[in-house]
């Protein structure tokens, strides 16, 4: 099976598409784990999210924090808006809920 992650090295960015489910949740850790830290998710490729898929973010996000680095979430698809503003988890990212991804050079 094709991985539906697309880690890219210029920048530390990371794309994340399709589902970040509990079915896809070890995939993506390993992924978001593999190399060197992205420093921004784009998630405008997410078809669907479930709290498996939050917790990785929040990780990754609690990681980044205590290792002293930056990363922004950006190209948020409806699909993670919608969780988001369910959740009320908007500042905790302190990401506004509008930021495109960055071109790629």
């Amino acid at each position: 099976m094709p991985s539906k992650s697309d880690k890219k090295n210029k920048g530390g960015a990371m794309r994340i598409e399709g589902e970040m489910t509990i079915f896809r949740a070890a995939e993506l850790a390993q992924a978001l784990q593999a190399g060197p830290p992205p420093a921004e998710l784009d998630l405008s490729g997410v078809t669907e999210i479930d709290c498996a898929g939050l917790q990785l973010l929040l990780l990754a996000k609690k990681k980044a924090l205590a290792d002293k680095r930056a990363l922004s979430l950006v190209g948020h698809s409806a699909a993670v808006t919608e969780v988001f503003e369910l959740l009320n988890v908007t500042a905790y990212f302190g990401d506004p809920l509008v930021v495109p991804p960055r071109a790629s050079a």
